[in-house]
């Protein structure tokens, strides 16, 4: 799956070259002048990385970050900043306000391609702690005080941040889940999780509230190994 990029900037001309430069590279950008149809699409929809223009109709960059930082979808992408100003005032206030990166404008090829090269490895974590793979296998489910509720469930998918089951009985919303399974050629993991989601023919998420630093890289391995196959 292609790291997906959000560009931000009311010039035509800025985005048009932006995005030849950015997908010649193999990334997948979506390109928006309005900076009100930006925040609703990254209200609902995940980025790995997102460029801003300093100087817009409606939200400017600043107040932009600012609110993508508030939200939880979002709120960890590298931002980078697009600006013709290089002063320490602009600099200070872009980093208060969240800011990653500065791109001066106007830019050249060879320098996206080298901000490109720093920011691809904090894109790409983004882009993995969101990303979900198949993964099949029986998970033994506990709830409830003193484990009242139990059951052995099926998963469907897992991300490094959470999981899906097969539709699971009495659970709700908000509950939190102990889970015991197994990855292929690991020892068993037992974690804590919340429910998050619960759909009847699609069954529940489930986001890790507790994962101890071994299961995760574990979880890590599983998916960028399904990833490069």
């Amino acid at each position: 799956m292609k790291i997906k990029i959000m560009a931000v900037d009311d010039e035509p001309d800025v985005l048009e070259l932006l995005r030849t430069l950015l997908e010649t590279r193999g990334y997948e950008i979506l390109a928006i002048q309005d900076s009100r149809e930006a925040l609703k699409r990254l209200e609902v929809e995940k980025v790995d990385g997102l460029f801003v223009d300093v100087r817009m109709p409606y939200f400017d960059g600043f107040e932009l970050t600012k609110l993508v930082r508030a939200s939880k979808l979002n709120g960890k992408v590298p931002i980078v900043m697009l600006t013709a100003s290089d002063d320490g005032e602009t600099m200070r206030k872009g980093f208060d306000m969240g800011i990653s990166f500065f791109l001066g404008k106007p830019f050249t090829r060879e320098r996206v391609y080298n901000l490109l090269g720093v920011t691809k490895g904090h894109m790409t974590q983004e882009h993995l702690r969101y990303i979900r793979v198949p993964f099949r296998t029986s998970v033994s489910c506990n709830w409830g005080y003193n484990s009242a509720g139990h059951l052995k469930t099926d998963s469907r998918d897992i991300s490094e941040g959470g999981m899906r089951l097969s539709p699971l009985g009495d659970v709700e919303v908000g509950q939190e889940v102990g889970l015991v399974f197994a990855l292929p050629d690991t020892r068993r993991l037992r974690l804590n999780a919340q429910v998050v989601r619960k759909v009847p023919d699609d069954g529940i998420g489930l986001k890790f509230v507790t994962l101890p630093a071994e299961d995760k890289t574990a979880i890590q391995q599983y998916i960028h190994a399904r990833i490069e196959d």
